[in-house]
């Protein structure tokens, strides 16, 4: 974001200031101009739509407010419901949308499917996946979202299966590596990513990420 943004800031009137503010998962930019507030207001109001036009295919929203109200707001927006399906996570994404007041209009409830034989009776995934592919694949997060997708009775849904360490890893399965999944009736998309933190600030990461991705896969699908 500070490459795309390496042109801009430097243009800078000399009474307005960028600030990154890095979270997990997200940043937040901030601009501060100081000043009389009728003499900066236009100025600011300016560089502000400028900034949101440079990082637009980035851009999650243009006001401070968490990842899962975003969701909340634009499943709201076209009447839509949503479900989660979470292994490594523990809950911790049902958790986040909880904190949005009025999140019962649009979220109907979480499968926590940490143990396989969970994954398999309640969500559906196939011994055959979980013997072949293992917990932690493309496959198996795939059959989870189409499985809760299916049970709540939601027209979106998603799921996430991963290792959030210390322990478990392998060579071919390191700690940090997360699969994810979206999906509505007709289509489900997956995403694979790799974090390199502590077991709780993995988590946090992920939950995070997999609303992003529902999001972006919501926009996608409209």
């Amino acid at each position: 974001i500070a490459e795309m943004l390496k042109d801009f800031e430097p243009n800078l009137p000399a009474f307005m200031k960028l600030a990154y503010l890095p979270a997990y998962g997200m940043v937040r930019l901030r601009l501060t101009a100081t000043g009389e507030r009728s003499m900066v207001e236009h100025a600011l109001d300016t560089q502000f739509a400028t900034l949101q036009q440079i990082v637009k295919d980035q851009l999650v929203t243009n006001e401070d407010i968490p990842m899962q109200e975003v969701v909340g707001r634009l499943l709201k927006g076209k009447g839509a419901t949503m479900a989660t399906a979470e292994s490594c996570t523990g809950g911790n994404i049902a958790h986040l949308i909880t904190t949005v007041p009025g999140a019962s209009a649009w979220f109907a409830g979480s499968v926590v499917s940490y143990d396989n034989s969970i994954k398999q009776r309640v969500l559906g995934v196939q011994q055959s996946i979980l013997s072949t592919d293992g917990a932690v694949s493309e496959a198996t997060v795939t059959e989870m979202a189409r499985g809760v997708l299916h049970l709540m009775q939601t027209d979106y849904a998603v799921a996430v299966s991963g290792i959030m360490g210390p322990d478990g890893g392998t060579p071919e399965k390191p700690v940090g590596l997360v699969w994810m999944a979206a999906a509505n009736n007709s289509t489900v998309k997956t995403k694979l990513i790799h974090l390199r933190f502590d077991r709780q600030r993995n988590i946090d990461i992920t939950s995070v990420q997999a609303l992003n991705f529902l999001r972006q896969f919501i926009v996608e699908h409209s």
